[in-house]
């Protein structure tokens, strides 16, 4: 927001330089991006009086001026503009000066023969407007000679250029930074009392409101207005909107606008009779509510808009004439022939209009307050300051006013606000030389300069009730935001620098040690991590974001493989081959109407396993099998120390049912690993063979070993051979080979060092309902080689368990 230093200095009585007053700005929290010196445009500019104009001896379209700046010799100037003539006050660019605007120095010069001293200014020139038809002529005729030109053109002003937070809604409004100013600065307010508006006790228009919701709108005032006179604004008016960047229309549009600068409070203007003829007669009934489906509005830009249910109205017997705190519409915009008008001030949800606004793909001056918020209780000042205006330039009559108010009541909260907090949040301050805490007397200057309200609570001490202003109640909501005030008006600088008592090394969390960790054995198996938004197309989401960016993308993903997915299938369209990675990320689920956060880990491969090239396969695919992806999975597990064990599950519709396997740790659920269904490959155009998981990070990191983590310790292998022996028995369907391979683990001990299944039969010579495995069992010690004496004991032992707990019948 464009502040004008002078216009400032009205609303507060406060002489520091404008660099220092953006110094005082900027450390308080309200930053100035830029201060905008307009003195600068037209330094070495003053008044002179063309006294005599004479046709240019070898240029039609120059002439040769005598103009009088107070000298005691007129200047002579060659001058181009067509309006050029004797007897008008003129500004003049005298020898020297510079026109930063044109980066042009007036310098002594020749014009086709003739001499030229100086230059007669236009407005383009000095930099208020982009082009001008000839030089600017001033309408006051009483004007010192050789004066500085600057005042009258509204050139002797310094603009900054504010950014504040968006919590800061108080300070989009020149009321609003000339009370941050004075709060900083001790100065006084002196800010615009506008007189009470008398309407006729008989009204002679009638006005009647509906508001269909009072949520979307708490508060809606229409006055009707009669008898104005569009005009341009006066100087004074037209100079102020300029300054802070706004183009002047005509008088009642202009009187808006000021108000929208000065009070932050957006006003709107409806020419009356388009409004009547809008609705279709004079008995005229405002409303607000929100669009149906298809309704159109043509808006002040001219563009026709086809509305939205999220969009908010303003209506005429249910007509929308605009979009309620964005723009107005074209159909009953004031004109130059415009006599009557309704003028609209109101107060809407901050929500409603940012959505509204956002759905149009469309922002203003207006709409930007209505999204912070607008002070609530100064509604009524604003709007008769602006009908005092409107009566004074305008001549405008008010002669009926309707009210539709709901507005809570904000007076009746409080904060409590405790020194001992104050002290043990904001630590000790430098006063002078010594070094103290924040005093009680400190506390109560700075939030009584903010026109807080405090309230000392009986029988405690230091400990305050605390009731804001108004127009701060959005950001002041708690102790600790009272807090920050008192820092803020104190002074960061004020504050010691001082780390606390006790400190100590920083370090890594076990759980993100745990992630790195993970991390690292998967890109180590040839996976690569991707990143993928968590959100997602609402088609099979459970949780439905009420507040979305882009409708396509209103939900958040339920789990990971989906997007892992869709990655593939983009990597290999584009003819990058497959996409083998593997992703970290949170996924979101409605579980008994409560929405709960997970940590998902996921992957996907396919292709080849090894990237040797065709040559050696004469140029035929070698695509995955089940058992060389479930191979990079137990790669991993093994690096992690862990033991999964994988039972046949068929509850994902995108995985084969005949190729999948749940992931079972300590017998808790870690996940699910299989093939991509084939008819999912085959609508998603995908090569054949991909293979997916996805795991509970949670589950994976809680059984990793901390220590083994923290602390990796080298274990010693055996530098002795193992002892082999093959196992072979016909076993029972229902048994699976994870039942068959513990219970071997279990009864071989510690001199079983591995157990690996090398043949599987089903057929001619195996009993019906039964299968042939073989197993290869190797037995190993660290400090000797094994003998049969010691291995065959435990052989036996393996061999009769089996027998005994699953019924199997032994082939060797």
């Amino acid at each position: 927001m464009k502040i004008s230093v002078n216009w400032l200095r009205e609303l507060v009585n406060v002489t520091l330089p404008p660099e220092e007053l953006a110094d005082i700005l900027t450390i308080a929290g309200l930053e100035v991006e830029e201060i905008e010196d307009r003195r600068q445009w037209a330094n070495g500019v003053v008044i002179g009086k063309i006294i005599d104009r004479q046709p240019h001896p070898n240029a039609d379209k120059l002439s040769v001026c005598q103009v009088d700046i107070g000298a005691e010799t007129p200047l002579n100037i060659v001058c181009g503009a067509s309006n050029a003539k004797a007897d008008i006050i003129v500004p003049v660019a005298t020898m020297g000066t510079y026109l930063p605007k044109i980066d042009l120095k007036i310098k002594p010069a020749k014009l086709r023969g003739v001499k030229s001293e100086g230059m007669i200014c236009s407005l383009a020139e000095v930099g208020l407007s982009k082009e001008s038809a000839g030089i600017h002529i001033f309408e006051e005729d009483n004007l010192q000679l050789g004066s500085d030109a600057r005042p009258f053109l509204g050139l002797d002003d310094v603009i900054l250029d504010i950014y504040p937070t968006a919590n800061r809604a108080d300070a989009m409004s020149m009321i609003g930074v000339a009370r941050e100013v004075a709060a900083l600065t001790g100065s006084k307010l002196n800010l615009p009392q506008p007189p009470k508006i008398v309407l006729p006790k008989k009204q002679t228009y009638s006005l009647k409101l509906a508001v269909a919701d009072k949520n979307a709108c708490p508060a809606y005032m229409g006055t009707v207005i009669e008898g104005v006179k569009i005009a341009p604004s006066p100087e004074w008016l037209q100079k102020r909107l300029q300054g802070a960047g706004v183009r002047p229309i005509n008088n009642v549009v202009d009187i808006t606008n000021l108000i929208l600068l000065e009070w932050g409070q957006p006003l709107h203007a409806f020419d009356l009779q388009r409004l009547e003829t809008v609705a279709g007669g004079k008995n005229l009934t405002v409303g607000v509510r929100f669009a149906r489906d298809e309704e159109t509005l043509k808006t002040l830009d001219d563009q026709t808009r086809t509305l939205k249910t999220v969009n908010l109205l303003i209506t005429a017997n249910d007509t929308p004439v605009a979009l309620a705190g964005v723009m107005g519409g074209e159909e009953t915009e004031v004109y130059e022939g415009t006599k009557n008008i309704l003028l609209e001030a109101a107060l809407f949800e901050p929500v409603t209009i940012r959505r509204s606004s956002r759905t149009q793909s469309l922002r203003s001056e207006a709409s930007t307050r209505y999204e912070r918020g607008i002070n609530q209780s100064e509604l009524e000042l604003a709007c008769q300051r602006a009908i005092a205006l409107i009566a004074e330039l305008a001549g405008g009559n008010p002669v009926t006013q309707a009210i539709a108010d709901n507005r809570p009541d904000l007076s009746t909260q409080s904060i409590m606000l405790r020194l001992e907090r104050v002290q043990q949040v904001l630590g000790p301050v430098k006063k002078g030389d010594s070094i103290n805490q924040i005093a009680a007397v400190d506390v109560e200057r700075i939030l009584t300069d903010l026109a807080c309200q405090l309230t000392p609570i009986k029988g405690k001490i230091d400990v305050w009730m605390i009731t804001v202003p108004s127009y701060r109640y959005r950001d002041l909501e708690r102790e600790i935001d009272l807090i920050e005030e008192v820092a803020r008006l104190y002074g960061y600088d004020h504050f010691c620098d001082e780390l606390p008592d006790k400190t100590e090394a920083g370090g890594l969390s076990f759980e993100y040690q745990g992630q790195r960790k993970v991390r690292e054995v998967f890109r180590a198996v040839g996976l690569t991590e991707l990143v993928q938004y968590s959100l997602v197309k609402p088609e099979k989401a459970e949780v439905v974001i009420a507040n979305p960016l882009f409708a396509e993308y209103s939900a958040l993903r339920t789990n990971l493989l989906d997007g892992l997915i869709d990655a593939f299938v983009y990597n290999q369209s584009q003819g990058n081959g497959p996409l083998n990675g593997f992703e970290i990320g949170r996924i979101f689920r409605r579980i008994d109407g409560e929405i709960h956060e997970h940590d998902n880990l996921a992957g996907i491969f396919g292709g080849d396993l090894l990237s040797q090239g065709r040559w050696t396969r004469s140029g035929k695919p070698d695509p995955m099998t089940w058992y060389e992806g479930k191979g990079i999975l137990d790669s991993v597990f093994q690096r992690l120390g862990l033991v999964v064990e994988y039972q046949p599950d068929t509850q994902d519709e995108r995985l084969h049912p005949g190729r999948t396997a749940s992931l079972w740790l300590k017998g808790q659920r870690l996940g699910v690993f299989g093939q991509i269904h084939p008819q999912l490959r085959q609508k998603r155009d995908l090569i054949e063979s991909i293979y997916g998981f996805e795991l509970d990070l949670n589950l994976l990191l809680k059984n990793i070993k901390q220590d083994e983590l923290m602390t990796p310790r080298f274990q010693a292998y055996s530098t002795y051979p193992a002892v082999e022996r093959d196992l072979a028995f016909f076993a029972p369907l229902k048994v699976s080979v994870v039942e068959l391979t513990n219970t071997i683990n279990k009864a071989g001990g510690q001199l079983l060092a591995g157990v690996e299944l090398f043949d599987e039969y089903q057929g001619k010579n195996v009993p019906e309902g039964q299968r042939s495995l073989a197993f290869s069992l190797a037995y190993r010690v660290s400090d000797r080689t094994l003998t049969d004496g010691d291995v065959e004991p435990v052989h036996d032992q393996i061999r009769q368990t089996l027998v005994k707990q699953f019924d199997v019948t032994l082939r060797s």
